[in-house]
């Protein structure tokens, strides 16, 4: 075993409170250790405004950080810059390390920076972004952003495409929904009358017919398009199941206090979508969305719109709306609107042991409020 001297460092006082510990979770050190093996950059950063507990983001993931105190002292050490190559000098002692655990990206804070900023097509013109536009409709910059945003690049770029939020020169402008299923329905109808398959759609072809025919900016429908499949040189393959989805959103999102009969939803989802794509409707296609409750005098199910994305993402206050809107929930229920707050599965299952109590009936297992 090696041996050193021990001094202390001249710069000892100043040096105080100035290190810190940080543990790797094992996939982060995987990845710093291949960035030191290929020499290839990684980018870490922290992130965090007044008030918020901080992150650190790689380029895919976000992660909590957690202050935990050591119960013995560590010293932090550094060769030696004027004795010999066997002396260290002690720089500075710390009593806690920083711990790493996944977590999920804030991304409902989109929501609420862009609310009331919404792109649609009777207050935004060709040009998308005027100088003269009013500052109350301007949007968010990406750069601030991605700054403000504690979210991965990569998670915010999901976020963005998830939320339906434009990226106009720069600024972000969340697209008003019921613009978006009119785009969504004039694309259907155009794949229909010009016979083109959703795995092979020229991406060019129909953006151009949907700015000299619906006056619809290409800028918008492209990114509409990426929104909703797959541009690869220049053709497009349609996410046939998202893009109904969102139709299907559409038509919910007008019974939020009037709940809808699930056959009458079918038959305007249907139509919709028209003929060639009406097969794929199902209603699995808006889990998370809606509440089911029983019809009047052996009528149907009835269909509220309830989206997950409108609860507190706290889990806490997650768990007190969801009690408040119902005393017990099934467990192939609730689980949709658990999603967006865990991280996985392993994490969703913790958050119900934490907040609920489980029981089974002839009917399954039911959750109640702890």
């Amino acid at each position: 075993m090696s041996e050193f001297d021990l001094g202390f460092s001249a710069s000892l006082t100043n040096d105080a409170g100035s290190f810190k510990l940080l543990e790797l979770p094992p996939e982060l050190c995987k990845l710093i250790e291949a960035s030191v093996e290929t020499l290839s950059p990684l980018r870490l950063s922290i992130k965090g405004q007044s008030g918020e507990d901080a992150v650190l983001c790689t380029n895919d993931a976000t992660y909590t950080i957690r202050s935990v105190v050591l119960s013995n002292s560590m010293l932090i050490v550094t060769p030696s810059s004027s004795s010999s190559e066997d002396t260290v000098v002690i720089r500075d002692q710390v009593n806690e390390i920083l711990e790493l655990t996944p977590a999920v990206p804030k991304l409902h804070r989109l929501s609420i920076l862009l609310r009331g900023k919404e792109y649609d097509d009777i207050h935004d013109s060709e040009d998308l972004q005027s100088s003269s536009e009013p500052a109350s409709r301007a949007g968010l910059s990406y750069a601030a952003a991605r700054a403000t945003i504690q979210a991965s690049d990569a998670e915010l770029a999901r976020g963005l495409r998830l939320q339906r939020i434009l990226d106009i020169h720069g600024t972000l402008r969340p697209i008003a929904p019921a613009y978006l299923t009119s785009i969504l329905e004039s694309i259907l109808n155009l794949l229909v009358s010009q016979s083109m398959s959703p795995s092979s759609v020229p991406l060019e072809d129909v953006t151009a017919t949907l700015a000299d025919e619906n006056e619809i900016s290409r800028a918008v429908s492209t990114q509409v398009m990426e929104w909703f499949g797959e541009v690869r040189n220049g053709v497009w393959t349609m996410d046939v199941e998202s893009v109904l989805s969102e139709i299907g959103l559409g038509i919910l999102r007008q019974h939020k206090d009037d709940p809808i009969e699930h056959d009458m939803l079918m038959a305007k989802w249907k139509s919709a979508v028209g003929d060639t794509f009406e097969d794929s409707v199902s209603l699995r296609l808006l889990s998370g969305n809606y509440l089911v409750s029983p019809g009047l005098m052996g009528s149907g199910d009835l269909l509220t719109y309830f989206p997950s994305s409108a609860l507190p993402v706290d889990p806490p206050s997650r768990f007190i709306d969801l009690f408040l809107t119902r005393p017990r929930w099934k467990a192939d229920e609730i689980g949709p609107f658990l999603s967006d707050i865990a991280v996985n599965t392993k994490e969703r299952d913790k958050l119900l042991l934490k907040y609920t109590r489980a029981t089974t009936d002839s009917q399954g297992v039911w959750y109640t409020k702890k």
